[in-house]
């Protein structure tokens, strides 16, 4: 055990003193926290004022127009070319014509601008004008606007996720989506990333033969899996420095500007001082609240909704069982072959199970419970990425103990056959191995 030992000191130590260990180290958090953070910034830089001009020749429509969102209205009195004239001089960021014919010929409308058309200004004035146009055309067929408006029922379901312990609490599925595909993501990334420093570390030690001096001390399978553990400390290492730096530039951004991340829950919306709004006092504190929740507040409050602890516990479990199973596989690879090159025809039959969790995990987001889903989280090579997608919508906690322990199983299961392969493969050179040579050695007892 302490030649093991050994063994990954120095896989570990000789990593995490790299340049690229340290870069990369640093830059990631910097890089998940952007994600949050980048956003919002660019969305407050974007919000500039745009100011348009109207020119309604028919004298019907200017009075609908109301400044909103930083775009601000301004009726003149005057024709279309000496509005243009003014835009020219910078007066103006648009200018929007409105002719006699509007109301008959929708399709004249025209909106004149030197740069391209503001797309926010474009859909609010688009969407004024609808209103109007249906309100006239109603009035004209002798329809009453206002019994229509009483018809209206806007809908808006609350979603709420009741904990085993009964315990009920908001559940926002489209953040679910959003962390199961990135953590999924994460986890195959991870799992190549890492095992391909065991493949290459494998074969750059056989290739130099310095194997041949390290066997003289240490059996192949403590070689193996001294090597394979190392690597794996060096990615968990990594990835806890991840989440604590990225944990603490995102609360210090949030404490130093609070306005950014601003929400207000829907629960907030529907009940105030304890009695339940009506509809109308409901729509218009809904339309007041919305307008100062930021994007970034919204994806905080359902992070918060996330049972976060078991989410880190759990990819931290299924990065390493994941990396475990498969290193051990590349780890027999990169003692069968000679040069990298020979590698390919072993690895895509390898890699197959976890390119398609990859691919899969955009259907399981959309059904986390269903069967598909289900036997793929059970799976040992498809479990790491499948149940990392699944776990922010809730699993069972009997659902998670199960493909635990056949993950586990799974990874006693490839050391098996991987030390098999290593031993013989690693002190043989000059020989091309194809699956049927594999096979004699995972026989050779």
């Amino acid at each position: 055990m302490s030649k093991i030992a050994t063994i990954i000191r120095r896989e570990f130590l000789s990593r995490v003193r790299k340049k690229s260990f340290v870069a990369m180290t640093i830059l990631g958090p910097v890089l998940m926290a952007a994600i949050v953070i980048v956003p919002v910034l660019l969305a407050q830089l974007s919000d500039s004022d745009y100011s348009v001009a109207i020119v309604d020749d028919s004298g019907i429509f200017a009075k609908d127009f109301r400044d909103r969102d930083n775009i601000y209205f301004t009726p003149l009195d005057t024709d279309i070319d000496n509005a243009i004239e003014r835009m020219h001089d910078g007066r103006f960021d648009a200018v929007l014509h409105i002719p006699e014919v509007a109301f008959q010929a929708p399709s004249s409308l025209r909106l004149f601008s030197e740069k391209s058309v503001n797309f926010n200004a474009k859909l609010l004035i688009e969407n004024i004008l609808k209103l109007e146009f249906e309100s006239m055309k109603l009035s004209s067929a002798g329809i009453d606007e206002e019994v229509l408006r009483s018809i209206e029922s806007p809908v808006n379901i609350q979603a709420i996720r009741i904990s085993d312990d009964g315990e009920q609490m908001t559940d926002y599925p489209e953040i679910s989506m959003g962390l199961g595909f990135v953590g999924g993501f994460l986890i195959y990334i991870f799992i190549f990333l890492f095992g391909s420093q065991v493949l290459r570390g494998v074969l750059e030690e056989k290739t130099s033969r310095i194997v041949e001096i390290i066997v003289s001390s240490v059996k192949p399978f403590q070689l193996m899996m001294g090597k394979i553990i190392g690597v794996g400390l060096v990615g968990l290492t990594q990835f806890l420095i991840w989440v604590f730096l990225t944990l603490a530039i995102v609360s210090g951004f949030q404490a130093a500007a609070p306005e950014m991340f601003r929400f207000t829950p829907d629960e907030e919306v529907f009940v105030t001082g304890g009695q339940v709004l009506n509809q109308e006092e409901l729509q218009i504190r809904r339309e007041a609240i919305q307008q100062h929740d930021t994007l970034a507040g919204e994806l905080l409050e359902g992070i918060s909704a996330i049972n976060i602890p078991v989410m880190m516990l759990s990819f931290i479990f299924y990065f390493l069982g994941g990396y475990l199973l498969y290193a051990a596989l590349f780890a027999a690879i990169g003692s069968a072959v000679d040069n990298e090159a020979d590698t390919q025809q072993f690895m895509l039959p390898v890699t197959i199970p976890l390119l398609l969790a990859l691919i899969m995990t955009q259907m399981v987001i959309t059904n986390p419970g269903g069967t598909v889903a289900l036997w793929l989280s059970m799976i040992p090579f498809t479990s790491p990425v499948i149940m990392m997608a699944r776990i922010p919508f809730g699993v069972s906690y009997p659902e998670l103990a199960l493909s635990a322990a056949l993950l586990i199983a799974g990874f006693m299961f490839t050391t098996w056959v991987a030390a098999k392969i290593y031993r013989t493969g690693i002190l043989m050179y000059g020989k091309k191995v194809d699956y049927k040579e594999l096979w004699k050695w995972m026989r050779h007892s």
